[in-house]
């Protein structure tokens, strides 16, 4: 499946809101707060903050999404997650990195189940590819392909990271963590955190960056060409065209045949019809869901193959003529 249940019907019901508020927008005028019910302001003020947003009257749209916010009760989770979302988006475009972070902490303390986790780890996407936190962003990238390991757009998304990576390389040299990443507050040891700075170092290095584009875009491909017999004419022809564009990029990287067929085997291992069928984690409660990390699930089998150390790389000077 592309999209979870609920995420495909939340995305639905936003759209349709949109258009109805545009049809009539009797949130704008004067009178819509004339009310003595709470709950109403709050839409009034909700809607409002959608609208601005859609405009792109950012500061407008975050000072109308706070008053939301703070008429907002407790127990009225659905308007105070849009509310946070829309707060967060704002500062994004506003340039305030650690306060749309703090939002998104907040939303996370709210998720109660994998719809909201895979919505947080899309907005964090988003935040770190305006802000070009490399390192966060990848391993959001990752926590999606986790989330939903047979969705094709995570893995193509995740594959499309890389390859920006690779041009960075190719023009700059090696991106190193303190250049890429803007620097996080933390409540780490400092043993801790420099041990973890050196492992995110170390995934930002050109030729495990050109692995994971390989890996990502083989899996990629072999979602694409199972999910493909499911489909309508109006979704094939985005399936058509992205399997074009992950054959072109595959040959751009040049990873030799026995490397290609090697991958293939290690993220083909859970591809079984009825298990992807299945999607049996959509929606979820998190109490219940026990996740490996992408690490563990495929990375360290794809390292442990050593093709790194039989391919040799042989995409950069292909690379770097593109």
């Amino acid at each position: 499946m592309y999209l979870s249940t609920h995420l495909r019907y939340w995305y639905f019901t936003r759209v349709l809101l949109f258009y109805m508020l545009e049809a009539h927008l009797w949130f704008c005028e004067s009178s819509a707060l004339c009310t003595d019910d709470p709950l109403e302001k709050q839409k009034v003020y909700k809607f409002r903050g959608d609208l601005a947003l859609k405009q792109g009257n950012y500061q407008k749209a975050l000072d109308v999404y706070s008053s939301c916010l703070e008429l907002n009760s407790a127990n009225n989770l659905t308007i105070r997650r849009d509310v946070l979302e829309g707060m967060a988006r704002c500062c994004t475009e506003l340039g305030q990195r650690d306060r749309a972070l703090h939002l998104t902490d907040l939303l996370s303390k709210d998720a109660s189940n994998t719809c909201h986790l895979i919505s947080i780890l899309l907005l964090k996407v988003r935040i770190y590819q305006h802000f070009g936190a490399l390192a966060s962003r990848m391993s959001c990238l990752q926590q999606l392909c986790i989330l939903l390991p047979f969705n094709p757009w995570h893995w193509f998304n995740l594959g499309q990271m890389c390859l920006e990576l690779l041009d960075s390389n190719s023009t700059s040299g090696s991106c190193s963590l303190q250049s890429c990443e803007p620097a996080e507050k933390t409540q780490n040891d400092g043993d801790i955190q420099e041990q973890q700075e050196e492992e995110e170092a170390a995934e930002l290095d050109g030729d495990r960056v050109w692995l994971k584009a390989c890996t990502c875009f083989i899996r990629t491909r072999l979602l694409l060409r199972f999910l493909r017999q499911q489909q309508s004419s109006f979704v094939l022809q985005r399936t058509e065209s992205t399997l074009q564009t992950t054959d072109e990029v595959l040959q751009r990287l040049n990873p030799k045949e026995t490397t290609l067929q090697t991958l293939t085997e290690v993220v083909s291992e859970d591809l079984i019809p009825d298990k992807m069928r299945e999607d049996s984690q959509d929606g979820e409660s998190l109490s219940s869901v026990c996740l490996q990390s992408f690490k563990e699930r495929w990375w360290n089998k794809i390292l442990l193959t050593g093709v790194l150390e039989t391919d040799g790389r042989p995409q950069t000077q292909t690379h770097t003529e593109n």
